[in-house]
């Protein structure tokens, strides 16, 4: 029986999710450096694709990585309800993002602070869960594995639908 490869080369859930920190936060840092130059169209195509990352990354972390946190890594729990808390927060911030206008005094606004919960976030998970995490019993690779699966099964969904919204 041939040996599946996309299991070897799926990242361990820790370096998946760290992947993703550094992908979120160099987009903000893009907004942020470019806030002035870009127009309003370039702005909102990027705080769009801000927000679709953090939705599927928070969707990810919610389904599958927080629940076998909260299983595995006893000493966790406090890390693991204010994260939720936090995903709460940037929900709503997400959500008046998409529903905003990008010419608004608001969007820069409510950009720059999303950019500031997540940059709080990901410090915490980084440098108080994810060592937790890492001196637990956890398969990180089966867990990667999965975490690359419903990211991926996310992520074609968002473009299937707005492919659908855009032929509309």
């Amino acid at each position: 029986m041939p040996k599946r490869s996309t299991h070897s080369k799926t990242p361990d859930a820790i370096k998946l999710l760290k992947d993703d920190h550094t992908e979120v936060t160099a987009l903000f840092a893009k907004y942020e450096k470019g806030r002035n130059r870009m127009s309003e169209d370039q702005k909102e195509q990027l705080a769009r694709q801000i927000c679709q990352m953090l939705k599927v990354h928070t969707q990810i972390e919610e389904e599958i990585f927080y629940p076998a946190c909260r299983e595995q890594v006893k000493s966790a729990d406090d890390l693991l309800a204010e994260a939720t808390v936090e995903h709460q927060g940037a929900k709503e911030l997400i959500s008046k993002i998409e529903g905003g206008e990008a010419g608004s005094e608001e969007f820069d606004a409510e950009v720059t602070v999303l950019g500031e919960y997540v940059k709080h976030h990901v410090k915490e998970e980084q440098n108080e869960l994810f060592p937790k995490v890492k001196k637990s019993k956890m398969d990180l690779k089966a867990l990667g594995q999965q975490l690359a699966e419903r990211k991926s099964s996310l992520m074609e969904g968002e473009e299937s639908e707005q492919s659908s919204m855009a032929a509309e």
